[in-house]
């Protein structure tokens, strides 16, 4: 193989690179012009609570409840 700085080739290289750079300078030059940013609106989120009379009340009752129709049995006896 032969050294590209000897031969002369070295200026193509840099041709290539320059090139290259100027390619990419260009698709950000119009990525920057054609694309515009639209407007983005703010949510906003409510962040308070309803409170319900009897919505604790509900809960406080069922967490009592054990539950009698659960579909997985327990073993009599552990090992």
């Amino acid at each position: 193989m032969k050294n590209p700085f000897e031969t002369g080739h070295i200026k193509n290289y840099l041709l290539l690179y320059a090139g290259v750079v100027v390619i990419m300078i260009l698709f950000f030059a119009a990525s920057t012009i054609f694309i515009q940013n639209k407007e983005i609106e703010k949510k906003s989120f409510n962040t308070q609570m309803k409170q319900m009379p009897d919505a604790t009340k509900q809960l406080e009752e069922k967490e009592e409840e054990p539950s009698l129709t659960s579909k997985i049995k327990l073993m009599d006896k552990s090992y």
